[in-house]
């Protein structure tokens, strides 16, 4: 399929990688210049944004004036053209009359117009301010301290994104077998409110009466939480199961210790619910066998077992030495502005092939070459829209200048 992408961030730039791995000809427009998020942090010494460059890989780079009429006009011809593969767009701006759904569907019935939104209502919303509104900050962050800690990760950005690139998918099937477009629709705050309804926090605080407290790195409603060794590593233990917990038990040699406990507190620690209502006593019997062993040592212990865990790594750790070449998920990748790096391809394996990263293109890269393609203009009519500045400078192939 063909997919014009006007949109910027995280959520819809994620669509459309997503996408573009699966195989999609994702079409990226941009305002002359380039986008807002081109120049976001973190950045190469060049000044290329790595945020960027990381989440548009593998698309094709179009810049359009899109405050002109003109410019507005001939992204809604590129929308609409493309036969069976195209008429399909993905945006998170509705400000663009010759863009809106209601426009594109006069000119095309089939059209597939996926939109997000802030909020349901249409109104601003990012994924900070998500978080703040949905009650996941007040239960982040360490036990007795009331202060919100939003998450580092863009957790609704990435869930939406996700949402909209299935909806999309959806909604181009429903169209395979009816013939007919559709328009799809995800608000930001409602992937967040969906998610703490489908993972029983609203339903806890509607039926139980009683808000959650936070936790710390405790895992909620099971044994889990991290461990200090006495070289100064630390590793995350989560024991699900009865036999995850066994096996940590006896790995520790603190079976006839817990079994002790178990007996002083009526408890059975075979289920799930008892090993988290006494979490705090069996971290502190836990804690002291980790505290008496290296990270080495107690890596070398859990190696063999069920249990559940890994060490505490940065993302420097992750990047130094073999980490990255050793893993299938990543490919070496020259960006420009960036250089040579591991970066990662496509997470899904469709057929034991999965796509391996692109680069994401400059500015405009692909104007000249999408636009004659695509809507078969002439070397004379790129130049006329480049001098009026309708377009970004391009030669008749495409190459910026």
């Amino acid at each position: 399929m063909r997919v014009v992408e006007i949109s910027g961030y995280v959520a819809t730039p994620l669509t459309g990688m997503t996408l573009a791995q699966l195989g999609a000809d994702v079409i990226r427009v941009e305002p002359i210049g380039g986008a807002p998020d081109r120049t976001r942090l973190p950045r190469a010494a060049s000044g290329t944004s790595l945020y960027w460059s990381g989440l548009n890989k593998g698309k094709r780079a179009v810049e359009v004036d899109l405050s002109r009429e003109a410019g507005r006009r001939l992204v809604a011809d590129l929308v609409v053209s493309g036969g069976a593969r195209g008429g399909i767009v993905i945006m998170n701006v509705e400000g663009f009359p010759e863009l809106r759904h209601e426009r594109l569907r006069e000119r095309r019935p089939d059209v597939i117009h996926v939109l997000l939104t802030g909020r349901r209502d249409g109104g601003a919303a990012v994924d900070y301010t998500v978080q703040a509104a949905t009650g996941f900050p007040l239960l982040t962050g360490p036990e007795g301290d009331p202060r919100p800690v939003n998450s580092v990760v863009p957790a609704w950005d990435v869930a939406a994104g996700l949402y909209l690139a299935t909806g999309l998918l959806a909604a181009e099937r429903h169209r395979l077998l009816t013939g007919e477009g559709q328009q799809v629709r995800v608000a930001l705050e409602d992937v967040a409110l969906a998610t703490a309804g489908n993972l029983g926090y609203l339903a806890e605080a509607q039926v139980n009466g009683t808000p959650r407290e936070r936790c710390g790195n405790h895992v909620h409603g099971t044994f889990g939480r991290d461990f200090a060794t006495s070289d100064g590593g630390r590793l995350m233990i989560v024991a699900l199961t009865a036999r995850h917990w066994r096996d940590l038990v006896a790995t520790t040699g603190l079976t006839e210790a817990v079994a002790a406990l178990a007996r002083a507190l009526g408890a059975d620690f075979g289920e799930e619910a008892e090993r988290h209502r006494h979490r705090g006593l069996l971290a502190e019997l836990l804690a002291g066998w980790f505290g008496a062993r290296t990270l080495a040592e107690a890596e070398a212990a859990l190696r063999p077992t069920r249990v559940l865990w890994s060490a505490y790594r940065s993302f420097a750790d992750l990047a130094a030495g073999d980490a990255l070449r050793d893993d299938p998920l990543m490919a070496e990748l020259v960006q420009p502005g960036v250089g040579r790096h591991w970066a990662p391809g496509s997470p899904v394996v469709m057929d034991g092939r999965q796509a391996p990263p692109a680069p994401a293109p400059p500015v405009g890269r692909h104007t000249g070459e999408v636009l004659r393609a695509e809507l078969g203009l002439s070397a004379e009519e790129l130049a006329t829209l480049r001098d009026d500045g309708v377009i970004g400078p391009c030669d008749d192939g495409g190459e910026a200048e």
